[in-house]
C-alpha cells in the first residue's frame, strides 16, 4: 500500500510541503517497481529519487537560511538518509529483482519510515517558524509576486526527468 499525504505531514511551506508529496510519490513508485520485480524500473526510480533529494535539500537549506534556522544540525541527518537510500537501493539492484515477499514488505516499509522520519526529525523543527510567514513563501521574492516558482520548477523538473527517452530512426 502506497503511502500517502496527510495534512498533519506538513510543515508550513508550500515548497517544502510540495517536495515531500513528490518525495511520497517517488517512494510509491520504487515500492511498484519492487512489487513487480522490474530492477530497470527500480534502477531509474532511485535515480529519480536521489536527484530530486538533492533539489529538495537546496530547498530546505534556503528556506532555512531565509527564516535564521539552524539547518547545520540536520546535515548529518541528510547525509544519513542519502547513504541509507543508497545501501538499499545497492542491495534490491544486486538481487536482479528476484526477491522474497519478506524482503519486499521489508523495503516497502524502510522506505516509508525514511521519509517520514526525515519529514518528522529534520524538517518539523521549522515548523514554528515557518507558521509565522506566508505558507507560499519562497526567499527572494518580493510581495505579490508568485513565490512558489520553486514548486512549478521542481514539477517541471520531475516531468521532464521522468519522460520516456525520445528515439530517433
Amino acid at each position: 500500500m502506497g503511502m500517502s499525504w496527510e495534512k498533519e505531514l506538513s510543515v508550513g511551506n508550500a515548497v517544502i510541503d510540495s517536495d515531500h508529496k513528490n518525495l511520497m510519490n517517488m517512494v510509491n513508485a520504487i515500492e511498484q517497481a519492487i512489487r513487480s520485480r522490474d530492477c530497470p524500473a527500480i534502477i531509474q526510480a532511485f535515480k529519480s529519487i536521489e536527484d530530486w533529494l538533492c533539489v529538495h535539500f537546496e530547498n530546505e537549506e534556503r528556506i532555512a537560511q531565509a527564516i535564521c534556522f539552524d539547518f547545520s544540525k540536520q546535515k548529518p541527518a541528510r547525509e544519513y538518509l542519502l547513504k541509507e537510500l543508497q545501501h538499499l537501493k545497492n542491495e534490491l539492484i544486486s538481487k536482479n529483482g528476484i526477491w522474497c515477499e519478506n524482503a519486499i514488505e521489508h523495503y516497502d516499509h524502510s522506505l516509508r519510515d525514511w521519509l517520514v522520519e526525515h519529514i518528522i526529525k529534520v524538517d518539523m523543527p521549522m515548523k514554528p517558524m515557518l507558521q509565522s510567514i506566508d505558507y507560499k513563501f519562497w526567499p527572494g521574492w518580493s510581495e505579490g509576486e508568485s513565490n512558489h516558482t520553486a514548486g512549478h520548477i521542481a514539477n517541471l523538473y520531475l516531468n521532464l526527468h521522468n519522460a520516456p527517452a525520445q528515439h530517433t530512426a
